[in-house]
Parts: structure tokens; sequence; C-alpha cells
């Protein structure tokens, strides 16, 4: 598998695919995280075209265990971000 692609190449490639300079480029990456964190946190979604929805939801208070110890402990209500691979994305990969 290949490595992860960094930050800092991300933001070079977006540079280089837009035509800008890497600093807006960078501007323009940290602007889509702000939007993409404040909706997902009010409880919303985000659709990404050609990529896919990211969302949030909520998972109900349930049993586990702690894997040391082998004790069943109650774990509290909590929440969750997914993300739903766009079928474009998972046709691309796979063709």
């Amino acid at each position: 598998m290949a490595k992860p692609m960094t930050k800092t190449q991300l933001i070079a490639a977006l540079a280089d695919e837009m035509g800008v300079d890497k600093k807006s480029a960078a501007a323009a990456l940290e602007a889509l995280i702000n939007i993409i964190t404040r909706e997902v946190s009010a409880g919303g979604a985000v659709t990404l075209p050609g990529v896919g929805k990211i969302y949030c939801r909520e998972r109900p208070e349930r049993m586990v265990r702690n894997p040391a110890t082998g004790e069943q402990i109650k774990k509290p209500a909590d929440k969750v971000v997914k993300m739903t691979i766009a079928k474009a994305l998972k046709e691309s990969v796979n063709s």
C-alpha cells in the first residue's frame, strides 16, 4: 500500500491543479475543512461530488469489554463521523 499523501503534498498538488500559489491553495483547503467541520458538528452532512458523503451518526449506549482485564463496562452513547464513498470513486479505483 502506498503512503498517504501529506497535507503539504496535498496543498502542493492543489496549487498545481488550480494554477495558484501554495498560500492560496492552503487557504482554500483550510476553508473547506472548516466548512465540513462546522456542518458535520452541527449534525448535518456534506457531499463532495465524486468523492463521497461525510456525516455524523449517533451510537447508542452499549456494553464493551476492557481487553486488558476482560471486564464488561457500559460505554455511554456518543457520536461518530462516517464517510460513504461515491460510486464513481469506487469504480475508478477498481477499473
